[in-house]
């Protein structure tokens, strides 16, 4: 990127930061992400040329440092001090897109992908069952490669399938992705999408009663939408 020839410390943030995907990795990474199919199923679009080169643009620039796993066999990606001192940054620019933005979704904008990755990110496993929960989600509007998605919980960890695993669903979610989107969004309640015919649930009653406890929402969602 270009620099902007100007000593103003917010032109030397642009600069660090403005390249594209550069803070959606960022958001990534602060949102728990730490290899590299983690940030790719977090930014489906981008190349695995561009991803390299990112992650490389922010190790020099001293935002993000390599390391080992625990397990020591493979490398992960995690925030250093200037890379964590943007979390508000990065959420106030969430704040405010969810404020003044989110209206203007379009249909290029959905990504089943993304969506399924973020809600796993904050599905309340602690809500959950300790012994294994199956979540299953179907999109009526989607192609076969990306109609059905299940979510496996047990044990306070979850994972994310986009082949069956075999396992009857403990609750099915068949909707469409623009529904699911809002939904996740707060832009329509679970009661509206359901009476609507958008969204139907089955299942465990008792974990159908208990939904709201379990299936989080994203962090923007009780933003209220600002009047120009």
């Amino acid at each position: 990127m270009k620099g902007y020839g100007q000593f103003c410390p917010i032109a030397k943030a642009c600069e660090a930061l403005g390249e594209r995907w550069t803070l959606l990795l960022i958001r990534e990474l602060l949102c728990g992400s730490r290899r590299y199919n983690d940030f790719k199923r977090g930014l489906p679009l981008i190349s695995p040329t561009m991803l390299s080169q990112r992650l490389n643009v922010l190790q020099d620039r001293g935002l993000v440092e390599p390391k080992r796993s625990e397990d020591n066999k493979s490398r992960e990606y995690h925030l250093t001090q200037a890379g964590l001192e943007l979390e508000p940054i990065v959420m106030g620019l969430g704040e405010w897109g969810a404020r003044w933005i989110r209206s203007q979704m379009s249909d290029d904008d959905l990504s089943v992908e993304l969506l399924m990755w973020d809600m796993r990110r904050t599905i309340n496993c602690s809500a959950l069952p300790r012994a294994r929960t199956v979540l299953h989600f179907e999109f009526k509007d989607l192609d076969r490669t990306y109609k059905h998605w299940w979510m496996l919980a047990e044990n306070s960890e979850i994972d994310l399938c986009v082949d069956d695993p075999g396992f009857d669903p403990d609750v099915y979610f068949f909707s469409d992705l623009r529904t699911m989107t809002e939904l996740w969004l707060g832009d329509v309640s679970l009661a509206g999408a359901e009476k609507s015919g958008k969204l139907v649930i089955k299942g465990s009653s008792q974990l159908m009663r208990n939904i709201p406890e379990w299936l989080m929402f994203s962090g923007f969602a009780n933003i209220e939408r600002g009047v120009a």
